[in-house]
């Protein structure tokens, strides 16, 4: 199996540097089969929707579209598919970052009860826990 790195990801969706995109695109497209599907990490995701945001100013549902849609691909083989879903429907439902909620899912089918955090936007979603003072 291979992985795909951000960079490789982003070059291959939004197709802003020609050359990279070109190069992106006929990897994906060569080696990702339904038969040897290429591997999307969950760091990768996390990265992938930061970069969205920041840099190609996408909003929310742009962002959970795009992720979806990663999810659904056959060709694409994504880290702990269940826990991903679910992070994407927590995020589509909240205000916190989409990395917040994999790291939260993560941590819960680690059977962790609770993840705490000094983030307070993170910390209004039920898989956190604000660490403070009185903590």
């Amino acid at each position: 199996m291979i992985a795909l790195d951000t960079n490789v990801l982003v070059r291959y969706l939004v197709q802003d540097d020609p050359k990279q995109a070109r190069v992106a695109t006929r990897f994906i497209e060569q080696n990702c089969t339904d038969e040897k599907p290429c591997f999307i990490g969950q760091i990768v995701l996390c990265e992938l929707a930061w970069v969205l945001e920041s840099a190609y100013n996408q909003n929310r549902e742009q962002v959970a579209y795009v992720i979806e849609e990663l999810l659904q691909v056959g060709q694409l083989e994504v880290q702990q598919p269940e826990v991903v879903w679910r992070a994407l429907n927590d995020y589509k439902n909240s205000n916190a970052d989409f990395p917040d909620h994999v790291l939260a899912r993560v941590n819960q089918s680690a059977g962790c009860e609770c993840t705490v955090t000094f983030d307070i936007k993170a910390s209004k979603q039920p898989a956190f826990k604000l660490l403070g003072n009185n903590t």
